[in-house]
């Protein structure tokens, strides 16, 4: 008896969120389908990929990272260079050089850096925070600022701080919000209903719901990131209907397997292959899960998933 496929159909779909401007703008959502569920209908925006710099330069990042931006002198070569990796979409500054417990740089010492960078590339630009709820609060308002006229992300807003960076993001700059949650699906609708309670279009907001490194725990992010998905389109609920992006590089480059010393663990094989495989298989089941855009660091990875997305799409 041959074998008739069904499409599964929803009348619901997730929101278009546009980010950047221009030739180079692009954009997260608009399926109405499961991810890389291309037999059911069609996908109209792919999966996109970021790459990651830091305002830190070039510290703690591998060899193989270094050798891509050698010749790489300051942040805006750095940021240049970024976005003309291969299989890239966008670039993600983080500002980890402000924590208050590291390196504690001021705002202002911030701003000028992001400004570097936002002049030094033509594609859409995301920055986020430097994980500190306070001190973020402040910060990415001024960013917001900052960056007027470039649509760019702004991330995170948390719900410590989300009035402060909603409504100068959302509001203020015209700038899209990047609600964070930790890898719940009441946590990151609730972070949503308050955010557009502040004003802040549906169509302004992105989320990241959170992330682990494939083997530590993931069960917690597939089963969350299913659960939007199948609210969003079967229950065609509003507040889950927000495309996702996710921060992977910041979890996968800090895990035994990605630092461990070759001498320790002969048989893992070279540090770098490790990390790149652990950038590369977190990516994969991020996007396969259900998320509309991923963020990475090392070259290889970046190609690769590229490539998977455009071979899938």
């Amino acid at each position: 008896m041959p074998f008739n496929q069904k499409p599964q159909k929803f009348n619901a779909k997730i929101n278009t969120v546009t980010i950047g401007t221009g030739d180079k703008a692009i954009k997260l959502g608009g399926e109405s389908v499961f991810p890389f569920y291309t037999f059911d209908g069609p996908i109209e925006n792919a999966p996109k990929v970021g790459v990651e710099i830091s305002d830190m330069g070039l510290e703690n990042v591998s060899e193989g990272i270094k050798a891509y931006y050698e010749g790489c002198s300051t942040m805006g070569e750095i940021a240049k260079k970024a976005s003309e990796m291969e299989g890239a979409d966008f670039v993600a500054l983080t500002l980890e050089g402000g924590d208050p417990n590291g390196e504690d740089k001021s705002v202002d010492e911030l701003i000028a850096i992001v400004k570097e960078v936002a002049d030094a590339i033509d594609c859409p630009l995301v920055v986020e925070g430097c994980k500190n709820a306070e001190k973020d609060g402040d910060l990415l308002a001024k960013v917001a600022d900052a960056l007027q006229g470039k649509n760019a992300v702004i991330m995170p807003a948390k719900e410590e701080n989300y009035k402060a960076v909603g409504a100068a993001a959302g509001l203020a700059y015209n700038q899209i919000v990047g609600a964070e949650s930790a890898v719940d699906i009441n946590l990151a609708k609730q972070l949503n209903v308050i955010t557009t309670q502040l004003g802040v279009s549906p169509e302004k907001i992105i989320m990241n719901v959170g992330t682990a490194a494939a083997g530590y725990g993931y069960e917690y992010v597939v089963s969350t990131m299913d659960r939007i998905k199948g609210a969003a389109l079967s229950q065609d609920d509003k507040m889950l209907q927000m495309p996702i992006i996710t921060p992977v590089s910041s979890e996968t480059w800090g895990v035994k397997e990605s630092v461990a010393p070759e001498a320790d663990n002969p048989e893992w094989g070279p540090a770098e292959d490790r990390g790149i495989s652990m950038e590369i298989m977190t990516a994969t089941a991020d996007l396969v899960s259900g998320s509309n855009a991923v963020i990475l660091r090392h070259p290889q990875s970046v190609a690769t998933i590229s490539k998977m997305i455009k071979e899938l799409v």
